[in-house]
């Protein structure tokens, strides 16, 4: 007799949703996650987090290498009482021996939910195809969208007095990255004005306006591309990030050279910002190249409470995510099976 599947393919799973960017979100989807986030994180600092990822599983693909987003990840799944499994280029067949829509299959059916950073968007849609459990994007060299979960976090928590989010403006120092962009479109969605500030020919591309000026329309908040430093006066919010990655080494000495050091973040750049301004980094920090040792210890940077954040982010992205196909069983069921099995066992 074939047995049924008992994986999470055959759970219920109407409405499935998926995490590829923060902007197919609303505002108040959005809401949701943050205020989940906050009883979290005061659950967590009475050592009193609910057990809400019990007997389920992550399964964490990395293409790429990471510090924050693995171990936030691998710490949020045993703090809500699951498990986390590390998946990388050298522990599974993913595009060489079997196919991403292949492997979003098979994972289905062992794990509960995927997490995916890749060195590609087409990685995601392929799993997103064919996975029949939620898909979060953990960075997929367009967007970063569980980092802006972080970021807006700790953005509120260190809220200027007297201010909200929609008083502010950010100021992104650097390339069009994946996390310029998540940026350009979070801020804008929620009212907050967006300054990204470098040279020219690392600025964004009109296609990323065009998505910020649908959000604009709704919020009221505004966006600059400049190459001005002095519009940093303007910001509240001073945020960094490298001035290359690991797949743009050989540009390494021409990007430093167009970047360093008129937007480099410095305390004395610190000091033309906004006052009472913070500094946000998502890490890792180049010293002396995009901020000074200096700035990233300085009084008004939050930014290893922006990484510690990215914990309290993950552990709401795996219930936000889950929690609706949840099945828990009754004690007359769980009972009924240990009969069973212990019935064959004093057989064996």
């Amino acid at each position: 007799m074939k047995t049924p599947s008992s994986s999470a393919t055959n759970l219920n799973k109407k409405n499935l949703e998926h995490m590829v960017t923060m902007n197919d979100f609303s505002k108040q989807e959005i809401d949701k996650m943050l205020e989940l986030m906050t009883l979290l994180k005061n659950a967590r600092k009475d050592n009193a987090i609910p057990e809400l990822f019990k007997n389920k599983t992550v399964g964490m693909i990395f293409e790429a290498g990471s510090t924050r987003t693995r171990v936030s990840f691998e710490t949020a799944a045993t703090l809500l009482g699951g498990h986390a499994i590390f998946l990388s280029k050298k522990d599974i067949h993913l595009g060489a021996k079997e196919t991403v829509e292949d492997t979003a299959r098979v994972l289905s059916r062992m794990c509960d939910i995927i997490v995916a950073r890749t060195n590609s968007p087409d990685t995601i849609e392929g799993l997103i195809r064919e996975a029949t459990v939620p898909v979060i994007n953990g960075l997929d060299t367009v967007y970063h969208p569980t980092q802006m979960l972080a970021d807006i976090f700790t953005i509120q928590e260190h809220l200027p007095d007297g201010k909200e989010l929609a008083d502010l403006t950010l100021a992104f120092m650097g390339d069009a990255t994946d996390v310029c962009r998540s940026l350009l479109l979070i801020c804008t969605k929620y009212g907050i004005n967006f300054k990204q500030i470098g040279p020219k020919k690392y600025h964004l591309e009109d296609k990323w306006l065009r998505l910020a000026d649908i959000n604009c329309q709704e919020s009221g908040a505004t966006y600059e591309i400049t190459e001005d430093i002095e519009k940093v006066s303007e910001c509240e919010v001073i945020y960094g990030d490298s001035f290359y990655w690991t797949t743009q080494l050989e540009e390494k000495a021409e990007r430093l050279a167009a970047f360093m050091p008129e937007y480099v973040i410095t305390n004395e750049l610190m000091k033309k910002a906004a006052p009472g301004a913070i500094l946000l980094h998502c890490l890792p920090a180049n010293d002396k190249e995009e901020v000074t040792r200096e700035a990233l210890e300085g009084e008004y940077s939050v930014a290893f409470d922006q990484s510690e954040n990215r914990l309290t982010a993950q552990m709401a992205i795996l219930i936000y995510f889950t929690h609706k196909f949840i099945k828990e069983p009754t004690i007359e069921q769980i009972k009924f099976h240990e009969n069973k099995i212990n019935d064959l066992l004093k057989k064996l």
